[in-house]
């Protein structure tokens, strides 16, 4: 079946379109090869699939273990797929990684496009190894030794919290990776709440820039699977109509770095704090010390 694949790159920055396979009937060396070609190009798309809910759930699990979104009803019904409905893009209008506010964020996710508008709702991806590789060398060193508070508090959670190095290293190429992004990320740990908003807007809209990325526009029954450790991804809220969207995620592993070069900033032991994020870090550390954690 390898045989048959055929391959076409989608832009510069990441992205490439496979077609010559049918993702409900695959064999164990076929899925060697797709996970070759995601390490590559980052995320893939697959038209012309319509997989029904086990043959999704089947192809997921050939990459790992899969478990369901935290905050959404319908995927506890079964915790390894979910289907999501809306009228306008949601809360995925942001850039994000993945549920980037757990432990082991989201490795790799696969969606499959039930219905779309005829017009809009196109989802944009960043390469994130680009991001980081074309940063000027010292601003590379700063990011390098520094750590960000991750947190739900777009899901109405920010209780659910996470800190992972800024700069990680990825498992499978040994690249480094701009791992901050717009949703999910709060908080540079070893900064003080403005220097850390100066330097996470700037990196937000660096990430975005139009050279790192690619837009594909969706068309009924493509699956798309994205490595959420080296890219994000942002829909565009511009549609009107329904779009229904069924994915699986496959959960990963815990984001590596170099470890931070600076104590956290905690303004003198939080006795006068005045700012949320500074309240979110304190709360975080107590509870890791509570726990026992470095």
């Amino acid at each position: 079946m390898t045989a048959k694949l055929q391959v076409a790159r989608l832009s510069a920055a990441l992205g490439a379109e496979v077609r010559g396979l049918e993702l409900g009937a695959i064999d164990p060396e076929t899925v060697r090869e797709i996970e070759k070609l995601l390490w590559e190009h980052q995320v893939l798309f697959f038209p012309d699939q319509n997989l029904d809910k086990q043959e999704h759930i089947a192809f997921g699990e050939y990459f790992g273990e899969l478990e369901g979104h935290p905050h959404l009803d319908n995927a506890k019904e079964d915790e390894r797929f979910f289907v999501l409905k809306a009228s306008r893009g949601g809360i995925a209008d942001e850039w994000h990684s993945d549920l980037s506010f757990l432990p082991r964020p989201a490795l790799v996710s696969i969606l499959q496009m039930v219905k779309c508008p005829e017009v809009g709702g196109d989802t944009l991806w960043a390469n994130l190894y680009q991001a980081f590789e074309e940063l000027s060398p010292p601003l590379q060193a700063l990011c390098e030794g520094l750590s960000a508070l991750h947190n739900a508090e777009p899901h109405d959670r920010p209780e659910e919290m996470h800190i992972h190095p800024v700069v990680r290293v990825h498992p499978e190429t040994g690249r480094k990776v701009l791992f901050v992004n717009e949703h999910f990320t709060r908080r540079i740990v070893e900064l003080s709440v403005p220097e850390s908003e100066l330097l996470l807007g700037y990196l937000r809209r660096w990430v975005a820039s139009p050279r790192f990325s690619i837009r594909y526009c969706w068309k009924p029954g493509t699956v798309a699977m994205w490595d959420n450790r080296c890219t994000q991804h942002f829909v565009l809220n511009d549609f009107d109509g329904e779009r229904v969207i069924q994915r699986v995620t496959v959960m990963g592993d815990e984001p590596r770095g170099g470890a931070p070069k600076w104590e956290a900033y905690t303004r003198g032991g939080g006795q006068s704090d005045t700012s949320r994020h500074d309240r979110m870090l304190h709360n975080y550390l107590r509870s890791q010390l509570e726990e026992g954690n470095d």
